[in-house]
């Protein structure tokens, strides 16, 4: 390899320590990239690529982007996943001897975002590192570094747990050890979709010993806590003044939700869209604040188990729903609440501007007005609220002082400290000032002194202060007296020794009153930091208080009622879905009741698709959620349970990712529910067995609907197009048949949405492929085959001409009697063939299908069905 200029000497030492990024290496007004990284920058940012000569024929491939817009690029890197190693000049280049010396100042990860165009207001950005031990237990770790939390998870239920653990938060990096079997690491990254980032180094950093009081000295915990610390130390090369103490999260306080139910349930995006709109969040997200709008889906995503802080909740709810002009007057408040917690962050991460400083002064301005409201109330919990809303007094005190009301965003160009906050500033703005009202004076007077009207003083950075007089005019001039200093094409330009001595003056003190002003700017925001302990718990205050009254508002506007918790028997009359009924908007949903006790806690549902059972099913789950997350629920009243977990089976999608069909997914996600439900938890299934031959999927469903039934006891809905499931209700003393009524009406279906006892009679297939548009032949032949196979008439093979496509041989219809039928008839056909078919059909003859249980039936036709082929 042919040596290197010092300059690119340099890049590809920094370049060799941080391999896994982007390295922007600053030169002059632009970040340049070489190499592979200007290769590869060059196709993601869609920017020119070219090359540095080097001394070489062949060049280096090269690109950069300007400095004052790279925010914009490295947001573009950060969300495809990249990381981004700033480099920087630390050393004046006047006093430098041979190359700059230039250092990494940080590393920009998705995970360590700070900036607040690259982040979202409503959402938190975690980082997460997930260690694991031999004994087979695993410790996640969170860390939001743009408001400084830090939760750790112990989790013992194996890797599947982890797994859905991390689904369930808005994890955009995982730190691991590099010891990590590969098989796990392909995993987090193909089902989780997040960039892997390794650190090895775990000893604990003493200066974070205050953040690990919550651990206990648990050695898992705080091998997993300082692998996060570590690496954020590492990669933003700073202190980090705002961290707060680790929180230990005990999974056994919270609702469990999988990955599946999160997903299922829409809670907080919908599984097409990927979006907010529509989710159970877009309904109840009527919070003002954008700290708030983060503890609401926090809460969301961890409902809660203990009734007592439930019902607290329930309490300040329901004193916010009574107290509606005085919420009003809390929401409008609120809205000039900047986000304290992010402010905090920034003003600990060093950057924080003058108008940052701003929106904190407006927003601690308006606590005293907030305390003013909650007092009006009548009511402990919000009296208490109330109380706990303390300010740092003397921090407003210093930004009232010090800080202009409309600063510029720059930091470092002046106009942003009070006059009267420091005695040397004023000094240099008043030599400033002073100085540019003598100019004034000084230019006026030469006017008169040359009689030239158009005389004019002017500035420019390069020659400074300067006499301008027309060439027209020069003759006017006095001589002697004017040096000359710039000729122009109509003008020349003159200096006088009053003009110089007093520019210098005026500049030095302009230049002083800059530098000044940025001395103090850093200095108050030092003073800030001591403060952010008390921001930070402000912040959780102002953002509990904005929840509950964000939960008072949307109950109050969709007319939602506070739930009563209950041990066994859960009721809810009139139940309505929240999102459903809230996109409908004209009130035509349909509600309906919802009972399960200890006498019949399985609800086997039946009837058309179409017909709003997954609705049903999805808006009890929902209206749980939302009780124990202290929120009112859709409904005209409520009993409730508190359920420890939720699993769903609901809807059908592949797992390309991971190589899974449908029906292994639907089979996972149903292992998954009765491997781990208790008689505490709410099951949903829906559709089950669907994605495999008529008898596999009608004898997984039945099994599984016996399993829970003998084994689990759990609350369940289990939705069927299987009628002949309906039978069980005879045999299983816990499970009712309900269905969801509709009519035929001039051959087309009708929805009533209505739930009601009994099984349905029907599955309305056709009229449902109808409405959807089919072609009208199709729909004429089916309805001719479905008639056939009813009525044991059938007496021709279809042929491929004629049909659209094969019918299987082993689909059951609707009743097993019409399969008896079907098979019968086939038996007869085949009789001729040979004397194993006469068995066959003697056998069938033999059968008393009176006296045969419905599986019973199915089993034998199963035997003699094989037997035929």
């Amino acid at each position: 390899m042919s040596k290197q200029t010092p300059m690119m000497e340099q890049y590809l030492k920094i370049k060799a320590n941080h391999q896994d990024a982007f390295l922007f290496y600053r030169l002059g007004d632009f970040y340049e990239m070489f190499y592979d990284d200007a290769v590869h920058a060059a196709r993601e940012l869609e920017i020119t690529l070219t090359k540095r000569n080097n001394g070489k024929s062949e060049g280096i491939p090269m690109c950069g982007v300007p400095y004052h817009s790279a925010d914009n690029y490295i947001r573009l890197l950060i969300d495809k996943g990249y990381k981004v190693a700033i480099c920087e000049q630390v050393e004046d280049p006047k006093t430098a001897k041979g190359v700059v010396k230039r250092e990494v100042i940080q590393v920009i990860t998705p995970g360590t975002v700070m900036e607040s165009n690259m982040l979202k207001d409503g959402e938190n950005n975690y980082i997460a590192s997930l260690s694991h031990f031999s004994d087979g237990s695993n410790v996640i770790v969170y860390n939001d570094l743009s408001t400084g939390e830090n939760r750790l998870v112990l989790i013992n239920q194996g890797w599947d747990a982890v797994i859905h653990e991390l689904f369930n938060q808005p994890i955009k990096e995982v730190v691991i050890s590099s010891e990590l079997p590969e098989d796990l690491q392909r995993e987090l990254r193909d089902r989780l979709q997040v960039t892997l980032s390794y650190q090895d180094e775990v000893t604990f950093n003493a200066e974070y010993r205050n953040l690990s009081e919550n651990i206990n000295n648990d050695t898992r915990l705080m091998e997993a806590f300082s692998r996060l610390l570590n690496y954020i130390q590492h990669t933003q090369k700073r202190s980090l003044d705002h961290l707060q103490k680790a929180e230990v999260i005990e999974l056994n306080e919270y609702l469990s939700l999988d990955m599946y139910s999160k997903r299922n349930l829409e809670l907080t995006e919908t599984i097409i869209k990927k979006g907010k709109h529509g989710s159970l969040l877009w309904v109840l997200d009527q919070t003002v604040t954008a700290m708030g709008s983060r503890m609401l889906k926090k809460w969301i995503e961890r409902p809660l188990l203990d009734r007592t802080r439930i019902e607290n909740r329930h309490d300040i709810v329901e004193g916010f729903y009574q107290g509606f002009m005085e919420r009003d007057s809390i929401r409008e408040t609120l809205k000039s609440v900047y986000d304290l917690e992010r402010l905090a962050g920034r003003i600990a991460f060093g950057n924080v501007n003058a108008r940052d400083l701003i929106q904190l002064k407006q927003s601690l301005e308006k606590i005293p007005e907030l305390k003013t409201v909650l007092n009006q109330f009548n009511h402990k919990q919000i009296k208490h609220l109330a109380n706990e809303l303390n300010y740092p007094e003397h921090l407003l005190e210093l930004l009232q002082s010090s800080i202009v009301e409309d600063p510029p965003i720059s930091i470092k160009e002046g106009s942003i400290i009070k006059d009267g906050y420091n005695e040397q500033l004023d000094t240099y703005r008043d030599a400033s000032r002073n100085g540019k009202q003598w100019i004034a004076a000084l230019e006026k007077q030469e006017k008169q002194d040359t009689n030239i009207k158009s005389l004019k003083i002017g500035f420019n950075r390069v020659f400074g202060y300067y006499i301008e007089v027309t060439k027209a005019n020069l003759h006017l001039l006095p001589e002697g007296r004017y040096e000359r200093k710039q000729t122009l094409t109509n003008a020349e330009r003159f200096i006088t020794p009053e003009l110089k001595e007093k520019e210098q003056l005026i500049l030095e003190a302009e230049d002083k009153s800059i530098e000044l002003e940025y001395q103090l700017f850093v200095y108050i925001r030092d003073q800030i930091k001591e403060y952010i302990p008390d921001l930070q718990h402000l912040a959780d205050v102002v953002s509990n208080i904005d929840v509950l009254q964000a939960f008072a508002h949307v109950s109050e506007s969709n007319n939602y009622k506070r739930p009563r918790f209950v041990k066994n028997k859960l009721h809810i009359k009139n139940g309505r879905h929240p999102v459903v009924e809230k996109v409908m908007k004209d009130g035509s949903f349909v509600p309906n009741d919802v009972e399960l006790d200890q006498e019949k806690n399985i609800l086997l549902i039946t009837g058309p698709n179409m017909s709003g059972k997954s609705t049903y099913m999805r808006q009890l789950a929902l209206t749980v959620i939302m009780g124990q997350v202290g929120c009112f629920v859709p409904c005209d009243e409520a009993d409730l349970i508190i359920f420890d977990q939720i699993f769903t089976r609901i809807g059908a999608a592949d797992d390309l990712v991971s190589g899974q069909s449908t029906f292994m997914v639907e089979m996972l996600e149903a292992n998954h529910a009765i491997t781990n439900a208790t008689d505490r938890s709410l099951i949903l299934l829906d559709e089950i067995g669907r994605g495999t031959s008529t008898y596999d999927g009608m004898a997984l469903a039945q099994a599984i609907v016996e399993y829970i039934h003998n084994n689990i006891h759990a609350k369940t809905l289990f939705s069927t197009h299987y009628h002949e499931l309906t039978s069980l209700e005879k045999t299983l003393a816990h499970l009712k048949n309900i269905h969801v009524r509709a009519e035929e009406y001039e051959g087309n279906v009708v929805f009533l949405h209505q739930m009601k006892e009994g099984a349905a009679d029907k599955s309305y297939g056709i009229q449902v492929a109808k409405l959807a548009s089919l072609p009208e032949a199709l729909i004429d032949r089916a309805s001719t085959i479905l008639t056939e196979l009813e009525s044991g008439n059938k007496k021709e093979q279809m042929t491929k001409d004629q049909t659209v496509g094969k019918i299987d041989a082993g689909q059951l219809s609707f009743f097993v009697e019409e399969q008896a039928q079907i098979v019968n008839t086939k038996a007869s056909r085949n009789e001729k063939e040979s004397g194993a078919h006469e068995m066959v059909a003697q056998e069938l003859s033999d059968l008393d299908l009176f006296d045969m249980t419905p599986m019973d039936a199915m089993n034998a036709l199963y035997k003699l069905q094989k037997k035929l082929k």
